[in-house]
Formats: C-alpha cells, structure tokens, sequence
C-alpha cells in the first residue's frame, strides 16, 4: 500500500518533468541551429546565403544559455527525489515522456539526416554536410541512450554526462559570442541599421518631392513638412545631419557615417541590405566602416513626374 502511495503521481511530479522535457527539447533544437549558423559562418560556402546568420546564433545561443541549466537543474531535482523515494523511478509519466523522447529523438534523427542528404545531393560543401550529420546525429544518439538507459534504471554515470553535456553547451555559447559578436558590437551594429532605415527614408522623401515637384530638393530641410509632421532624421548616435549632395539634375549622394562593416555573407561579400520602399523598389545598402556615400541616379521612367492638374474652380 505504501508503495502505490509513493508512486502515486503528484502535481508537483508533472510540472519537474513536463518542464525538464519542454527545457530539453528547446535545449536540443537551439543547440542544433547554433552549431548549425556556426558551421555556416566558420565554412562558408558560394551557393549559400546567409543573411541574418548573427541574429539567428544570438537567438540560439540565448535559448540554450536559459534552456539548458534549467533542464540540468530540474533533472537534478528529480533524481535527488527518485533517490528519496525509489518508487518514484516508475512513476507512469516519466515513462511517457521518457519513450516520447525516445521516439522524438528517432524521428527528429532520421528527418533530419534525410534533409541533410537531400542538401548534399543538392550540392551542399561537403565538410559542411559531414558536420550538420555529425551534429544532429550526436544529438539525437546523447538524448536517446542517456534516456534509454534512465528508463532502465541504470543511471550511474547521470553527473557525468551531465557535466559532458555543460561543458558542450558552453563551448557553443562561447563561440556564438564569438562569432556574433559582443553586445557592444551588436549595438554599434545597431545603431548602423538605424541609419540605414534613416537613409531609405530620406531616399523615398527625395524622390517623392522630385516626382510632385520636377526637382530635386535644394536641401534636406526642404523635405519638412508641417502637415505630414516629416523631420528629415537625424543620426541615432551622434545627432548630426545626415550628409546630402546634387551631382546632377538626377543624380544625388546620400552620405553617413558607421561604426561597423556591413554584415557579410557566405561568398565573402556585403549582403545587399533591402528595405521596404514605397515604390517597391529594394536598394543596395552594404557599407564598409566609416564614412559611406551611397550614389543614386532617378529614373525618370521609373519614377515620373507626377502631372500637374489645374485647381478645380
């Protein structure tokens, strides 16, 4: 009788392992896409894109850094508590949740190698297919024997592996840091994407007033306007003026100033950088660090005069 009490599954059982499972999944497919934008960055490869590559690893990293102590520590509550009460190893929801690890860690396993190949058959670079396979595999081989073996009770090796495990993890943390840069890389790289907004918007009001007008503005101060309530922007960091030069009757330059490269991308080069434009229309915006004129020309057939109608009387 005392036995089927000890076994008996309590509210508190079902959130420990509810959680472990949901912190160990998120833990897993972080890891994965991590170790995945890394192999990315660090082997980069000429048919491959790799735009927002830095925001994808600090996503990553981010989850698994929250993820994974959690799971650590709850897996760490529960068997400090299997320990107290041994009938507690048999309770029927680390059961299933155990084998639907198992069956997740299966499928996950073999969808993703199938994936995989079909990318390699695709003409994936071939260090780069060796290492995803590698990963996903030692993934899904870690969580189906380590839980293999805990559903059979054979659980002495658990702070090793869990040490292994850290260990791991770390290393990957430390080289998304690396890789994405530190926080205040990423706010330099910040401030940078602000300007650039700044200057597509700047852009679409200079070819806007060239459309109703016929010309080109004199200055940026001629793109104000009390009705709309447009201020020409200013630059985030050091709120000077935005720099703006008349080549041509056409032909202008907007002109900034920015802490850091663009991004580049797997071939090597600067990701064209697109905005939304009005006229739908996307811009080349990729700049080296510090001061960049970007050179535009107006098409007069792309962007045409807007005919003027005489007032209505």
């Amino acid at each position: 009788m005392a036995s089927n009490n000890t076994s008996a599954t309590t509210p508190k059982d079902v959130f420990y392992h509810l959680l472990a499972i949901v912190t160990l999944y998120m833990s897993a497919v972080s890891f994965i896409v991590l170790v995945f934008q890394l192999v990315n960055a660090w082997l980069p490869d000429q048919l491959s894109y790799s735009y927002g590559l830095n925001e994808s690893i600090r996503w990553s990293a981010s989850i698994l850094f929250v993820s994974f102590p959690v799971y650590i520590f709850l897996m760490w509550l529960i068997h400090k508590d299997i320990v107290k009460e041994p009938g507690h190893s048999e309770l029927k929801i680390r059961k299933w949740l155990g084998y639907l690890t198992l069956f997740i860690s299966a499928i996950v396993a073999i969808v993703d190698v199938a994936t995989l190949f079909n990318s390699f058959f695709g003409g994936e670079l071939t260090a780069r297919f060796v290492l995803k396979v590698l990963v996903v595999l030692a993934v899904s081989a870690a969580i189906f024997f380590y839980y293999l073996r805990a559903l059979h009770g054979k659980t002495e090796h658990s702070k090793e592996f869990a040490w292994i495990m850290s260990v791991v993890v770390l290393a990957a943390i430390i080289g998304g840091f690396v890789a994405a840069g530190s926080p205040a890389t990423q706010r330099k790289r910040g401030f940078d994407e602000r300007r650039v907004m700044n200057l597509q918007e700047l852009q679409s009001q200079i070819i806007s007033h060239y459309q109703l007008k016929g010309i080109l503005p004199a200055s940026l101060d001629n793109l104000k306007d009390s009705i709309s309530g447009f201020v020409p922007p200013a630059d985030p960091e050091t709120n000077a003026a935005y720099e703006y030069h008349i080549k041509g009757a056409l032909n202008f330059d907007l002109c900034a100033t920015f802490n850091l490269a663009s991004e580049d991308d797997s071939r090597g080069k600067s990701v064209p950088q697109p905005y939304y434009d009005p006229y739908g229309t996307n811009f080349n915006w990729s700049h080296t660090a510090g001061r960049v004129c970007f050179d535009r020309t107006i098409d007069p057939q792309l962007y045409p005069v807007t005919p003027k109608t005489a007032p209505v009387r």
